[in-house]
């Protein structure tokens, strides 16, 4: 168990600590939000806020950690096991880009790597309950169709990480930035047609 895990105690109002924290790190970003804020947000005193988390810090990776799961779990549904590798693909590119894009998406990702350098622990969190939760979800499903011998994976670490990168080309990068991006149907299935194409120009058997 981490350091930063062992500092977060459970309890009856901690989900609605979370989703109050959730909106007002959303809203104002992880140098902008207080306590302040954040506990009206929850519906909950002060004192009860810093009895779940004493730090700041503890409370935004729970946040990210939470909404990560949620998101992964979510993605897990959508994909058919029993689908073709084309299909199992197109259904993961397309959740993995829309979460990606989605304001949590690129709100998590500005706080995480603004804030690393001076709390290294945070993005380690960061990179636990996001790249690296892609990483084994995908992971397992693409080893599945390895073994039927629908893809031929050497490498599965790089392949999971190569997967993810392709979901971020292009409309990632440019709302990250600032740049006027759109983000309309037609937009994100030509990543997603991208991903497949690209993905399995190299992995397919």
């Amino acid at each position: 168990m981490t350091a930063v895990a062992a500092d977060i105690k459970k309890g009856r109002k901690f989900d609605q600590v979370l989703e109050g924290a959730r909106q007002i790190f959303m809203r104002d970003g992880f140098e902008g939000a207080s306590v302040d804020e954040i506990a009206p947000a929850a519906q909950v005193s002060k004192a009860t806020l810093y009895s779940y988390f004493p730090d700041k810090r503890v409370l935004f990776s729970e946040v990210a950690r939470m909404e990560c799961n949620r998101q992964a779990s979510i993605a897990l549904k959508v994909i058919n096991d029993n689908a073709s590798i084309e299909t199992v693909l197109r259904e993961a590119a397309d959740r993995v880009v829309r979460i990606f894009l989605s304001d949590f998406g690129q709100q998590v990702f500005r706080i995480c790597v603004s804030e690393s350098h001076r709390f290294p622990e945070l993005g380690a969190r960061f990179y636990e309950s996001g790249p690296a939760l892609l990483h084994q979800r995908m992971g397992a499903i693409l080893q599945r169709h390895v073994d039927c011998g629908d893809l031929k994976i050497d490498d599965m670490d790089l392949a999971t990480a190569q997967f993810g990168e392709l979901c971020k080309s292009d409309l990632f990068v440019r709302c990250l930035c600032g740049v006027p991006c759109s983000c309309t149907e037609a937009d994100i299935e030509r990543i997603v047609t991208g991903v497949v194409d690209m993905f399995l120009a190299r992995y397919k058997a």
